[in-house]
């Protein structure tokens, strides 16, 4: 048994609309794409937080998975009559093999090296070197899963900086990774704070999984203290309106590295913590950079 993939061209005003129309006439998904990826004329959707985008695509697909006896004109009439259009009359389909889905979806995502004594590796995988420092971790709904250059850079930051039984802090913590990538390299108190309260639900989860100790904490439940490492790995917008709150949870000789950062931002943000230490970049990583400084 397998299903049909019926995909169709809409504008932005009737795309949501229609998703919701195929969905009450029987279709199993519906989502939407832009028509446009790939050219010119992409249109993207997601930016850092403070800037604006318009809500959906002008030139929008509308996929809509459906059983695969199912009659395709007259569910896309149905659709269309129930929110006010002519119906589709230009469609194409796909048929869509009945698969494993969950074995599929593991096989996309194998252990990944960071360095010579750590890995990152999914718990549906074998660790290649049991002998290093291996961190189990699962994708799933938090940013952090190690395969993003930001996150590479950071996990080589700590283990350069990490000694026995310091302190560090994860600020906007994600998935936990760079946390409990620090308690697993040696150090001591660790704690992680996020904004999202799923992202922090994850990050608990994660450490449990690795057997590591560390608080983390959502926005409405604020970290203290100072610490001897810091790390934030978030974009360059939070990171300019954060950065008092960041430096204040650095202690006097403590690190401090930032990245989610693109090269041509380095500057500006190298100039914006100058009021509370001095950074420099640290490392890159194909456009990212990752900076680094001591607090005086």
């Amino acid at each position: 048994m397998g299903w049909k993939s019926v995909s169709f061209l809409t504008d932005a005003a009737h795309a949501e609309p229609m998703c919701d129309a195929l969905l009450e006439a029987g279709a199993l998904s519906a989502s939407l794409e832009d028509a446009d990826a790939g050219t010119p004329d992409e249109q993207p959707q997601f930016g850092e937080p403070g800037s604006v985008n318009s809500p959906g695509w002008e030139h929008s697909r509308v996929v809509a998975l459906l059983e695969a006896d199912a009659d395709i004109d007259a569910l896309l009439a149905e659709a269309a009559a129930a929110i006010g259009l002519p119906t589709v009359a230009e469609y194409s389909v796909e048929e869509v093999a009945e698969q494993n889905w969950v074995q599929l979806t593991q096989s996309q995502f194998d252990p990944i090296r960071v360095s010579e004594r750590l890995w990152i590796v999914p718990s549906w995988h074998e660790s290649p070197d049991p002998a290093a420092v291996n961190l189990i971790l699962d994708p799933g709904m938090a940013f952090g899963t190690g395969s993003h250059p930001t996150t590479r850079l950071c996990l080589e930051w700590l283990e350069r900086n990490v000694t026995a039984e310091c302190t560090v802090l994860d600020y906007g913590c994600g998935s936990g990774i760079l946390a409990i990538a620090a308690a697993r390299l040696g150090a001591g108190r660790v704690a992680g704070v996020d904004i999202d309260p799923q992202a922090v639900d994850a990050a608990r989860a994660n450490a449990e999984r690795n057997g590591v100790t560390a608080l983390f904490a959502d926005s409405a439940q604020p970290v203290a203290g100072e610490y001897d490492l810091v790390v934030a790995n978030i974009l360059s917008n939070p990171l300019r309106v954060l950065a008092p709150a960041i430096c204040a949870h650095v202690r006097s000789g403590g690190r401090l590295a930032l990245s989610g950062i693109l090269r041509e931002q380095a500057e500006e943000i190298i100039s914006i913590y100058a009021q509370w230490l001095p950074m420099q970049v640290a490392d890159t990583r194909e456009d990212w950079v990752c900076l680094s400084g001591v607090k005086p």
